[in-house]
């Protein structure tokens, strides 16, 4: 029972388009096309405001109580790229574009 309600606290926490945020990056590769189109199709959203919302979610305990899978996937993304950002052209281990 216990279990029931904190899938309950975390339902109630996130809104249903923060759910659907998160259910679109899980699956978007199985459909067809640009993924900012299908953002804009699926979710009526930008991409810029997809994407400033996914990283406001993935900060979130309950994104990652809901899909922990996906949550750490995305936060070592985000990682990655930070890294890659803050070692610059020559500093690092990141390109040098």
């Amino acid at each position: 029972m216990r279990l029931l309600e904190a899938w309950g606290d975390v339902m109630a926490a996130l809104s249903e388009r923060e759910v659907r945020v998160l259910a679109f990056e899980r699956g978007w590769w199985r459909s067809p096309g640009a993924k900012e189109q299908e953002i804009r199709d699926v979710l009526g959203m930008t991409a810029t405001g997809y994407y400033q919302l996914l990283n406001e979610l993935i900060d979130r305990p309950e994104a990652l109580m809901l899909d922990p899978a996906l949550v750490k996937r995305l936060r070592r993304q985000r990682a990655r790229r930070h890294q890659m950002r803050s070692a610059g052209p020559g500093r690092g281990d990141g390109p040098s574009w």
